[in-house]
């Protein structure tokens, strides 16, 4: 068991501990084994984190962007030099294998450091006038005090993918991270610590979700709310966040279709598949939800995506060759479950898996499973699984496939596999989604953009588009005499 991490509310510069009492238990998914306890906030140190951070922002946003960065890039050096220590914390309390783990806080901290870069890039725009006597500048500044919600798929990237841009900008922020994850947000607030941060710019309150949040969309010092999770909280978020037109950044639900053409790469493709499918045991918004065959290599394929399955190890993420460890959940575990028993009720055949867990230890875990003669009226094909099931479809035409592959509310990520260019740059004009991987299954770096249409959200993570979402544009015309 972990120290008690009761000092996991952060406010104004200081660790704040609560009552006896006020905390909640963390548990290792792998094994059920309870991990700590943290601090249990409401609503009181949510409203006294907003006021730290109201009260920073004058002193952050005008500081210049050289100086922002600098603590942004020992940030960014700490996470690195720690990388092993807190990739094992990541494990303990999310189960991932410990391989993804370390090289998720890797991945947070390129987060650190692209922004370091981007904070001195804030560049203003000079508008040439059609009337003599103005002169026409837009200035951005940053929107105020974020508040940033994160999930537990990915406790450590998330937090640094919203808080490095919104820091370079010039924002302060309230974090409240996921509860089944706090641990790793806890260790980040400590970089930031060291890092040097004034005080108030980077503040943190774990607990009561519901409580935290509404304080969050009814303080008039919120000025944006940036959210990744469900598509159901959402549109929560935007319909509350509404009666005060705060601005809203959502990274949601996605089911992305993964397409291999007749000239794909076989082989290139189907250890894409698996990685895509299977990191992170399928608790991965942009993983393949919907694999689509040409008929004409369905059975070369899957034969070759068959064997790699089940040469994957189950078990926990600490130990040096497992493949895929637990889920987050009972509940998540339900869900996969329910989604298999559903595509087999209405014909759907196994293919690799579909075992129930075996092993000796007691935690959330699911065997790896694909599925074929999956059609479209099953829960799978419409709904996110959030798990390591992976249904199968052959397809004859392009037109086909492309028409099935949008035919969701979600519009996240899309895979194709092809070696032809003219094909590529046609399917990949036609699909329906904000990222669209072209042999390539992990398209999200701290350069680009990352983000979804329909369902899947609105704005940027990522690249200097990500810095926009953080910044207002100020219009000053200027009369001149001549």
């Amino acid at each position: 068991m972990l120290e008690a991490q009761t000092k996991s509310i952060f406010i104004n510069g200081q660790w704040k501990e609560l009552e006896p009492g006020k905390t909640t238990p963390i548990y290792n998914p792998a094994t059920l084994e309870k991990l700590t306890e943290v601090a249990f906030g409401a609503e009181q140190e949510a409203l006294e984190a907003i006021m730290a951070a109201d009260q920073a922002f004058p002193m952050w946003s005008e500081m210049t962007g050289r100086k922002r960065s600098r603590i942004l890039y020992k940030a960014a050096q700490l996470m690195l030099q720690d990388a092993d220590r807190l990739g094992e914390i990541l494990t303990a309390e999310q189960g991932k294998p410990l391989k993804e783990a370390i090289g998720e806080v890797k991945g947070a901290a390129s987060f650190l450091l692209w922004y370091a870069e981007e904070a001195s890039r804030s560049y203003g725009e000079w508008i040439p006038s059609s009337i003599p006597t103005k002169r026409m500048l837009v200035i951005p500044k940053p929107i105020g005090v974020v508040a940033a919600i994160t999930p537990w798929n990915f406790p450590s990237s998330m937090i640094t993918r919203k808080l490095a841009p919104a820091l370079a900008a010039g924002c302060t922020v309230v974090l409240k991270p996921s509860p089944e994850t706090p641990l790793s947000a806890i260790e980040i607030i400590k970089i930031f610590e060291e890092a040097g941060m004034p005080p108030g710019v980077v503040n943190m309150v774990t607990g009561d979700a519901d409580a935290i949040g509404k304080a969050m969309l009814t303080n008039k010092a919120v000025k944006l709310i940036t959210f990744t999770g469900s598509t159901k909280v959402g549109k929560y978020l935007m319909r509350e966040s509404a009666t005060q037109l705060k601005k809203v950044s959502l990274e949601l639900g996605g089911h992305a279709p993964l397409i291999v053409f007749e000239d794909a790469d076989l082989d290139k493709a189907a250890n894409l598949a698996l990685a895509s499918k299977f990191r992170n045991s399928g608790q991965t918004c942009i993983c393949a939800n919907r694999l689509y065959v040409h008929e004409a290599v369905a059975t070369e394929f899957l034969d070759k995506l068959q064997e790699k399955v089940e040469g994957l190890k189950v078990g926990s993420g600490m130990e040096e060759d497992t493949d895929l460890g637990p889920l987050i959940s009972e509940q998540a575990c339900a869900k996969v479950q329910a989604h298999l028993n559903d595509a087999l009720k209405k014909g759907a055949k196994i293919i690799a898996g579909g075992n129930d867990w075996t092993g000796d230890l007691k935690g959330y875990f699911c065997s790896p499973t694909v599925i074929a003669d999956v059609s479209d009226d099953m829960l799978v094909m419409h709904e996110e699984t959030f798990g390591p099931l992976f249904p199968v479809q052959t397809f004859q035409a392009e037109t086909e496939v492309i028409q099935k592959a949008n035919n969701t509310d979600y519009g996240l990520a899309a895979y194709i596999f092809t070696e032809n260019t003219s094909r590529t740059l046609r399917v990949a004009e036609k699909l329906d989604y904000g990222i669209v991987g072209v042999n390539d299954v992990f398209p999200a770096t701290a350069e680009a953009p990352f983000g979804g249409i329909k369902q899947s959200g609105n704005g940027k993570e990522g690249g200097h588009h990500g810095m926009d979402e953080f910044l207002e544009k100020k219009f000053v015309s200027i009369g001149v005499e001549r």
